[in-house]
């Protein structure tokens, strides 16, 4: 029998701690790849199912709401069973239901195995993450954060990619089956390498506050993707939207007034974590979101290359979110989070701006460096924004930090899209046929880009030794 260990205990050494953060982010990448790899299968899928490729679409909602639904459950569930167990729960889960949706043999088989999926991968982000906080020192903390971040990073980009090359070699079924050593290899890995630590008294679970963030989130992100999607109408999005709202705000109060929520609000009483997760974080955040989804779009759409020449270009991109894992601490170190939030968010939003002037006439050696620089911030303020959220988070307030800052990521990934489709079908209508589709590509990037500026200008008001403890920065009088 394992005795399962607790905050008071000591921490691992930082060997160890990136051993578990590196096993925590192979699942990551499991789930993030597969999130992406599935779009480039739909039409198959939809031939093979008999019926119309919109159709898929259902399948891809159900794995959202599914997962917006028990995220919130997830840091009490980790909390009264124990972080490890349901970490290897929801990899078990994730996986099998990986299995059923390729060997799906209609739409609603499909359907059921998405829906199964999304709610292994809730569980899995927040879990994951709150693993890795309790067994990094704060001096490891920056290496850790960056470990599991560059799933987020790399799959956005890669994913089309490896999806399309399964899609046309071998078959759709291979672009879930694909899942299931790397999940078998996941669970060992965690077994072997996770420690099992509980907390003493997880509480009851409760449930009206559970009920009222799981559906104020699933109609906030079912609002979204609708309108993103072009599949309702307006009405009914604005709807959506407003019930979400008011939802997560009656959530937010009934949080606040019982003695034991679902979620613990005081998080955000922390300055690093409110900052970084609610306010400039999520703004930024759906900013830098917006580029996976617009970048890829514009060189098919504005630029009329195929999508293998398009690929080439956004592997460039990808080896940015690389080339800056290998100098993120010591930048850190040097600069401190404050003046990295700062300089390093207007450079990346300052590139994002400068894509939207790029032409199928610009010289390739000018797009590739722009991409590049594009992909080495976007990957220095993840990891900064993700890594100073929790650097003065106590440990009682992990699990919901943890849930908390998975909720709003979530809201910022589709929030990002969201705005760059409205502002490239506002562009397209103001145009009425007049000049390019460039012109709208140029006004969508100004409109994300400016956002994100305003969003970094925010973190001024960070002090200058926020985060040193983490960062390890020793700021100047």
């Amino acid at each position: 029998m394992t005795i399962g260990t607790t905050d008071s205990e000591p921490l691992l050494d930082a060997g160890r701690a990136r051993v578990v953060a590196l096993v925590v982010a192979v699942s990551f990448f499991m789930q993030l790849l597969d999130s992406t790899i599935v779009v480039t299968s739909l039409p198959q899928m939809a031939t093979d199912f008999g019926v119309e490729p919109v159709a898929m679409s259902i399948g891809l909602t159900a794995y959202l709401l599914s997962m917006a639904a028990f995220i919130p459950l997830s840091g009490w569930l980790g909390d009264r069973f124990g972080a490890r167990t349901i970490f290897m729960v929801s990899i078990a889960i994730f996986t099998l239901a990986s299995l059923a949706c390729g060997l799906s043999a209609n739409l609603e088989q499909f359907i059921a195995a998405r829906a199964i999926q999304g709610f292994g991968a809730a569980l899995m982000t927040p879990v994951g993450r709150v693993i890795v906080l309790r067994n990094a020192p704060k001096s490891e903390l920056v290496n850790a954060v960056a470990l599991i971040t560059w799933p987020a990073l790399i799959a956005p980009v890669i994913g089309p990619v490896i999806g399309g090359m399964i899609t046309t070699y071998a078959s759709w079924h291979w672009n879930f089956h694909i899942n299931v050593p790397i999940g078998i290899i996941g669970l060992v890995l965690t077994w072997r390498f996770v420690p099992d630590q509980r907390e003493p008294d997880a509480g009851q679970l409760d449930i009206p506050g559970f009920l009222l963030s799981a559906l104020g989130l699933c109609l906030l992100l079912a609002g979204l993707e609708t309108f993103t999607q072009g599949t309702a109408a307006l009405p009914l999005v604005a709807l959506l939207l407003a019930g979400g709202m008011v939802l997560g705000v009656t959530a937010t109060w009934h949080f606040r007034r019982v003695a034991n929520p679902l979620l613990d609000l005081s998080a955000f009483r922390v300055q690093t974590f409110a900052l970084s997760t609610l306010s400039a974080g999520t703004a930024l955040r759906t900013s830098i979101n917006a580029t996976p989804f617009l970048i890829p779009l514009m060189l098919q759409v504005g630029f009329r290359y195929d999508a293998i020449r398009a690929g080439t270009y956004l592997l460039v991109y990808f080896a940015g979110n690389l080339a800056m894992k290998t100098v993120t601490t010591r930048t850190l170190r040097a600069f401190g989070f404050r003046r990295v939030l700062v300089v390093n968010g207007l450079i990346a939003c300052g590139s994002i701006i400068a894509c939207g002037f790029l032409t199928p006439a610009t010289p390739d050696a000018i797009t590739l460096t722009l991409l590049f620089i594009a992909g080495l911030s976007r990957s220095m303020q993840f990891t900064a924004l993700n890594t100073i959220g929790f650097a003065d988070i106590a440990p009682a307030q992990r699990s919901s930090a943890s849930t908390l800052s998975s909720m709003l990521q979530q809201v910022s990934m589709l929030l990002g899209v969201a705005v760059a489709a409205a502002v490239l079908n506002l562009s397209g209508l103001i145009r009425d046929g007049a000049g390019t589709p460039l012109t709208d590509f140029r006004w969508a990037f100004a409109v994300i880009g400016a956002i994100g500026v305003l969003a970094s200008l925010r973190f001024l008001a960070l002090p200058a030794d926020a985060g040193s403890e983490v960062s390890g920065h020793r700021a100047t009088p």
